[in-house]
Parts: C-alpha cells; structure tokens; sequence
C-alpha cells in the first residue's frame, strides 16, 4: 500500500490529468489494505468480512485433504461394523488418542420399524464409545471400548454416541449423546452425559446423571442436545452443541453453547442461542482470541470457516468445499487457554456412505489443511480442485426424476 500510494504521487506528478482519472480504480496488485478508491459492495466486504481480500492471505481459508486411514477393519464391509463420529484428537503418553462411535451388532441399520433390543435402528444405535491411538495420526489401533451403554434407566441405557473430550485440572472427561430410547423412534430425542478418568487409557467413571439437558417445552432444543464439543476458554468451559429444530420433513440444525465453571455443570446455556445458524457436526478450535467454526453441511451459511472473536458472535471468515464430515481436529492447545488459539492443520473425519443400501455403515478418515497460523502451506491456499468428470456423474439424477424432466421437457416443447 506504501508503495502504491508512492506511485500514485510521482503519477500525479508526471500526468496529472490522466492519474486524476485512474486514481479511482482498482489498482493492478490487489493491496492488502482497503485501497482510497470507491468500492462495489462485494469488494467492501472483501476488506471488511474476511482476514485478507484474497484466499492467499486469508488465514482461515483452506482446502481440504483426505486420506484413508490404516488399521482399521470393518469386517469386510458387510454393515455390522460401523465407526463414527470421531472426537477432537489429543496428545497423551507420547501418541495419538481419539474417541469414537462404535456400533458392532448383528445385523446393519433397519430403521425404527425394524429395530429390537439387538437390531440397531439407526447408525448409531446400540452403541458404545471405543478409542484408538496412533504415532503419525494415518496408521491408528484400535485400544478397545472406553464407555459402555449402562444398565436401564440410567441415560444412555439404549445407545452413547458421539463423544467429544476435555482435559481439565488434571482429568479427562468424555461428553456424549445419552440415548433413553431407541433412535428414530420420535427422532434423536437425547441429552448429554459424562464420563471422567484420571488417564485417557481409563478406566472411565460415568457420572450417571444428564449433564446438559435438552431445552423446555417449546424451545429451539426441547429434543435433542447432540454433539457435545468442549473447548477451555477464557478460564471457562465453552461446551458447544447441536440441536434440530422444525422437525420432519425440513428440520433446522443451529448450534448453541451452554458454559460451566466445573466439567460436570452446571451449564448456563447462552442467551444468544443459537450462536451459529448453519451447521451440522461442527468442529470448533480457538484461533487468535476467539473460537473458529467449521460449519459444514446444513444452512444457508454451510461450507463455511467462521470466527468469532467472543466465541459467541461468529460472522463468515472463508467460503470453503469437501469439508470433512463430523470433524474431530488435532486442535493442540484446545484446553491451553492462552488467548492466542494457533488453528489446526488434520484431524479425523467420518464417511457414513461405505457399503450399499443393505450395508451401509460409516469409517473414519483423516483430512488435512492449513488453518494455522504457523503454517503457510501453498497447496492448501490454492482454491481449485481438479476433480474427473466421474466426480460429477456419481450425483448425477436418479432414473425416475430423469423421466419426469424428460416429460417436462416435452411438454414445455409442445407450448
């Protein structure tokens, strides 16, 4: 900017006249400062919404990468073997641990009408929390189950699922979807729960009692408190959740926060709510004095890395694409609470399309990127994608909607 102001005098200089008129266009070399030129409204907010007015310096803008993870098995995809929902990751005991979704049952999914004491209904039903580790975050073992569905009534007794941790004064605390009845039945009508241990190996404690509960009668999470996601912040637990509300057939997804002094509550939840209104399993981590999202999936904002530099008031920071799925980053100072969050670089995902109609069951995966603020990695700025026209043709439209265009057609031809 210092320069180009410096050519803009000797321009007026030289030819004043001509520079007169060029003084207000957009100049060549796009400035990182918001240029003394009028501005059309996109490129106003390209100063004023997003950290840079291009993807290149934009710190929260990345492409995604993903890759299969090894030592992991699904006996042979036939449906009866599903992981999913993976925590953030942390590090402990020199490796790698995640927590998990685990549903090992004899049968795949058969829906609410078909599920029994042993049949699950949905994905995630009759499931457990399992963890595994690792030493380069690609090849992961499977350590066994860390969270068991207690007995009846106890919250959880039909199905605990998608866990999130916190490491807090000294303990970890696992987070998770408490299910009283079977999934589907009314929807995913649950609470969260807890469990604490003093190691991430265990044993964990389930504290038995519902730890964040859904909202009163008529509130935009009466139903369901899902995907628990605590962060250490501001001296404080910011344990952030997703709810749905409007119900079938167009349910709305916003996130809300709910903050405690204490992992085990209780939790205020924030007269905001809800904080964002896009999102589905979004996966949050403190950068610079604030909290980042990853908004994926659901809402007009989906796509989306936002930031809010409260951790309430989030507004767009980068329109991203291939999001990772229920994103459970490596989010190293997750429980630091410095002040100044660094971002995140991988972390795990879920793909819950593996198998056929019969079999479908969900893995994990690792996705890499760069929203760090150590890192500056060219091919994760880059923002093209280069993907084969199968890409494309695999979302392609399904025989009986194709022959109702094709008579559309026709008939609009006939006019």
């Amino acid at each position: 900017m210092h320069r180009l102001r410096i050519a803009w005098s000797l321009c007026f200089l030289a030819f004043p006249a001509v520079c007169h008129a060029q003084s207000s266009v957009f100049p060549y070399g796009v400035p990182e400062a918001r240029p003394d030129v009028p501005l059309s409204k996109a490129m106003e907010r390209a100063y004023t919404r997003y950290m840079s007015p291009t993807t290149w310096g934009n710190e929260l803008f990345t492409k995604f990468r993903h890759t299969p993870l090894e030592g992991l098995e699904y006996n042979d995809g036939d449906g009866t073997l599903s992981r999913r929902d993976p925590s953030k990751v942390v590090k402990a005991n020199g490796k790698y641990y995640v927590w998990y979704t685990h549903r090992s049952t004899p049968t795949p999914p058969r829906g609410a009408q078909g599920g029994t004491d042993v049949i699950p209904s949905t994905d995630w039903d009759l499931a457990e929390i399992w963890y595994a580790t690792s030493k380069d975050g690609f090849v992961w073992k499977e350590q066994g189950v860390a969270v068991r569905r207690p007995r009846k009534p106890a919250p959880g007794w039909r199905s605990v699922s998608t866990p999130d941790v916190l490491f807090w004064k000294g303990k970890y605390y696992l987070y998770y979807q408490a299910f009283l009845e079977m999934s589907g039945t009314r929807g995913d009508d649950c609470p969260v729960t807890a469990s604490w241990s003093d190691s991430p190996d265990g044993p964990w404690t389930p504290v038995g009692k519902i730890v964040v509960p859904n909202g009163p009668p008529g509130t935009w999470d009466q139903y369901s408190i899902h995907d628990p996601y605590p962060l250490a912040y501001r001296g404080r637990i910011y344990l952030y959740y997703k709810s749905e509300s409007d119900g079938r057939p167009h349910p709305v997804r916003f996130l809300g926060l709910a903050i405690a002094d204490d992992p085990l509550g209780p939790f205020e939840k924030h007269r905001l709510n809800p904080v964002l209104n896009s999102g589905h399993e979004t996966g949050l981590f403190p950068f610079k004095e604030g909290i980042a999202a990853l908004v994926i999936r659901h809402g007009n904002e989906h796509n989306t890395i936002q930031y809010a530099p409260d951790g309430v008031n989030f507004d767009v920071a980068a329109s991203v694409s291939l999001m990772p799925i229920a994103p459970g980053p490596y989010v190293p100072d997750a429980f630091a609470d410095t002040g100044d969050g660094r971002g995140i670089t991988w972390g795990l995902c879920h793909h819950t399309t593996a198998g056929t109609r019969e079999t479908k069951h969900s893995i994990l995966a690792r996705f890499d990127c760069d929203l760090s603020l150590d890192v500056d990695d060219f091919w994760m700025k880059e923002p093209e994608h280069w993907w084969p026209p199968e890409y494309y043709f695999h979302s392609r439209v399904n025989p009986a909607r194709r022959k109702q265009l094709e008579q559309k057609a026709r008939e609009d031809l006939a006019k």
